[in-house]
């Protein structure tokens, strides 16, 4: 369970390409909350086992589309591309709190980006992105689903920083829809408040992200010592509430990005072992003040 922030690169970088554009779309404020869309689209609710579990976790977005509040696309000369490589640090105790296994989050990310307008370069931008760290996590696992809830929050770190720090709500779920956990339906929300961003004087309004999934796994080997997991995954993501702050943009506050994505997503796992590899990829639609595009994230992951 790791969720970390790539979205601000995409804020960055599209502050150049605005500065050609807002003088004919007024409707374009904030382009993205803070949390990576999708990130915990699959398996939603699950803890790993008491123990340290390291995660590399790889992503590319790509983005071609801007769209203005009607969700009309501006322009359709966007090449943005976003790489970023983030370290995923999780520990789940054996302590409990109201029975449910205590763990702790951290997610290193490192990003390289660039983006062009009518295949002239704009701007790039490379190096330690904003990190992430949840120090309050509760799981519970039962016999038809398995849950989860914490606090965690967004540090504005590295040169590629949004400007602002966040804290999010977190709740994760799956839910088993056969009595061999075959089959099942996740999903994950996370709700995020964002600080006032010191040289703007703008606090980004509250943002409302949800991942979702349906997946069913398939035996590989005897006993289950290796299974592949094979499903549709989705997310969807919207601003809702104004944007803020002591220096506030009276054309822009009330404007509210919100964007969808469907796709699928494939696992490999080896459960003797506490390994796994997955990739996900999603197809952005319906944006509306913000990019649309798509992208592909591949993970591998080992529990000790």
């Amino acid at each position: 369970m790791f969720r970390t922030k790539i979205n601000n690169l995409i804020n960055l970088m599209l502050l150049a390409l605005f500065a050609f554009l807002l003088p004919a779309t007024p409707g374009l404020a904030q382009v993205r909350p803070l949390y990576t869309p999708g990130f915990n689209a699959t398996n939603s609710g699950v803890l790993p086992a008491p123990g340290f579990t390291y995660m590399n976790y790889f992503q590319y977005y790509s983005f071609d589309k801007v769209k203005d509040r009607q969700g009309d696309t501006i322009t359709d000369d966007l090449d943005a591309g976003i790489f970023i490589d983030i370290n995923v640090f999780m520990y789940v105790t054996k302590y409990k709190i109201l029975g449910g296994n205590l763990a702790l989050v951290a997610g290193l990310p490192f990003a390289n980006s660039s983006i062009s307008l009518a295949d002239q370069p704009v701007v790039g931008l490379a190096g330690f992105s904003e990190s992430f760290y949840q120090p309050f996590l509760l799981g519970w696992h039962k016999e038809r689903f398995d849950i989860n809830t914490g606090y965690a929050f967004f540090a504005n770190t590295g040169k590629s920083g949004a400007g602002y720090w966040g804290n999010a709500l977190t709740f994760g779920d799956t839910f088993y829809l056969t009595k061999n956990k075959a089959i099942s339906f996740s999903s994950y929300q996370l709700l995020e408040f964002h600080t006032e961003n010191k040289d703007t004087g703008i606090t980004p309004g509250t943002a409302f992200n949800l991942d979702y999934s349906l997946m069913m796994f398939l035996p590989l080997q005897k006993e289950e010592k290796a299974l592949m997991q094979v499903g549709l995954v989705g997310y969807d993501q919207w601003q809702v509430s104004d944007d803020g702050g002591s220096r506030p943009r009276p054309v822009l506050s009330n404007v509210h990005y919100k964007d969808h994505a469907i796709g699928f997503a494939v696992n490999f796992l080896l459960p003797p072992k506490g390994v796994s590899v997955g990739m996900k990829y999603f197809k952005e639609y319906g944006a509306e003040a913000t990019v649309e595009g798509q992208n592909i994230q591949i993970s591998a992951a080992v529990t000790f």
